[in-house]
């Protein structure tokens, strides 16, 4: 009787009412299927299913809590026409994409001391820590045999120059304290880069990665390290993001806080649920697809939040061509970047003196599908490149347990 082969990687992203997942047959990286929850902890959440070649399912339900989604998640996995397993007996790992911890980076197994690690840290990231160390513990709980192993976003950035991780602090807010630049969607650019340097079969290539998405960055990457990245200390920092602030006057906090009397809770609030592209835009969420249909609708302060937007993103780009001392390849990825052309020639325009000349018809004719952007004379090559967090994290997953 042959043993049960333990070959699947199963990749769990956690949000605060969401959760997503993967699974991949290890090592060659396949594809089975994917699925998600939204909206946990309403009648209405939604789950979904896709088995690889398959018809995706949808279907809308009562999902009170997390324990449910994951459960569901297990039944559809293990489905006797659409599952891809036959038990949990075949899966290795679950793997999942931390934001952050203290003192710790890299890929590792999610033990309850890393978990500690992240519970330290819950005010620097109050809607990423909490529910991915929740979660963990609830795979942990139900399937005590198999081993959570993180990649965390940070670990990308682990070799970024020193100079590009300072502020300009008492020395020992640095030293005691650990305040510093981090950087996050570490998964995303390193897929891409390597991506990239894949297809035009190139290592030193000097990269500048945009991750534009319900959150967005952007990283300066050479030769397949990254260098300089658009993120603070926390992912409330860089770019505006969907409804969190991005880069912000420290004094402008403690004027709000102490001298117009808001209080540190309610500007904290603000600041993490009601800034960002819908706190400018007035909208009822910062998705841009909500801020489009205010901006096409006439309002103002949408459209004052897409140029925003775009002039940040211009910004970090600028930044990065110094620092690298060029670019020859510019990436977009992710959801805005993939599926708004406006977004990509708006980012572009009057670049061609530096060497970025975007073909605007191709730009607007693109599929969303691994695609070179640029004209044949531009020096940079713009590319549209999906991302596949996903793989990165099974890919680590499997390398750590194989060590």
């Amino acid at each position: 009787m042959s043993s049960v082969q333990k070959n699947k990687i199963l990749v769990a992203n956690i949000g605060s009412t969401s959760f997503k997942f993967v699974v991949f047959s290890m090592p060659d990286e396949t594809f089975l299927c994917k699925g998600g929850v939204e909206r946990i902890g309403s009648q209405d959440g939604i789950y979904s299913y896709q088995k690889m070649g398959g018809i995706a399912q949808k279907k809308t339900c009562p999902i009170p809590d997390y324990p449910t989604a994951i459960h569901m998640a297990f039944e559809s996995m293990m489905d006797t026409e659409e599952g891809v397993i036959t038990s949990m007996d075949e899966v290795k790992a679950i793997g999942f994409k931390p934001v952050m911890a203290k003192g710790i980076s890299g890929t590792v197994e999610m033990t309850e001391d890393v978990l500690k690690a992240m519970e330290e840290i819950y005010t620097l990231l109050p809607a990423h820590n909490p529910p991915y160390v929740n979660a963990v513990r609830l795979f942990q709980k139900d399937y005590p045999e198999i081993p959570c192993v993180g990649t965390f976003e940070t670990a990308f950035y682990d070799h970024v120059p020193e100079q590009n991780t300072r502020f300009a602090i008492p020395q020992e807010w640095h030293d005691k304290y650990g305040i510093r630049r981090n950087g996050f969607h570490g998964a995303s650019h390193r897929f891409v880069t390597e991506r990239a340097a894949e297809i035009l079969g190139a290592g030193n290539l000097r990269m500048i990665s945009c991750h534009l998405g319900g959150s967005s960055s952007i990283a300066a990457v050479k030769g397949g390290v990254a260098v300089d990245s658009s993120w603070g200390m926390t992912p409330q920092s860089g770019l505006p993001q969907n409804n969190r602030v991005g880069d912000f006057d420290s004094f402008a906090l403690i004027y709000l806080i102490r001298d117009l009397g808001l209080g540190v809770e309610k500007v904290e609030q603000m600041l993490m649920k009601e800034a960002g592209l819908k706190g400018m835009a007035g909208t009822p969420t910062g998705d841009l697809r909500d801020v489009l249909k205010a901006a096409d609708e006439g309002s103002v302060d949408a459209q004052m939040a897409l140029k925003v937007l775009v002039k940040n993103i211009r910004n970090y780009i600028g930044q990065f061509l110094v620092e690298l001392g060029g670019c020859d390849v510019l990436i977009f990825t992710a959801g805005i970047a993939e599926n708004n052309p406006w977004l990509r020639e708006a980012i572009c325009a009057g670049l061609d003196g530096l060497g970025i000349e975007l073909d605007l018809e191709t730009n607007k004719t693109a599929p969303k599908t691994e695609v070179t952007l640029s004209k044949p004379s531009s020096k940079t090559r713009i590319m549209l490149i999906p991302t596949s967090e996903e793989t990165i994290i099974a890919r680590n997953a499997w390398k750590l347990l194989h060590q």
